[in-house]
């Protein structure tokens, strides 16, 4: 999932649960991209699932929701 993706579905997110006039995903500025900018973020869950049994409890869109919620709720 690259960064941008990720970034459109916090706006949305926010767009379903504190509405505003226009869309949050117009207020996405790209600026020029720099040495070592990073598109995506990935992690290898592997070796935390081997060595102690891991497993998810959640999806990716789930926890997302969950955590701006959380912000929302504490903004403080």
């Amino acid at each position: 999932m690259t960064n941008i993706h990720v970034v459109e579905r916090i706006c949305d997110i926010l767009d379903r649960l504190r509405p505003e006039d226009r869309p949050r995903r117009s207020l996405i500025t790209f600026v020029p991209d720099r040495p070592g900018h990073d598109r995506r973020y990935a992690i290898d869950p592997g070796k935390i699932e081997a060595d102690l049994g891991w497993r998810c409890r959640e999806t990716f869109e789930i926890g997302l929701v969950k955590t701006v919620e959380w912000f929302l709720a504490n903004e403080t």
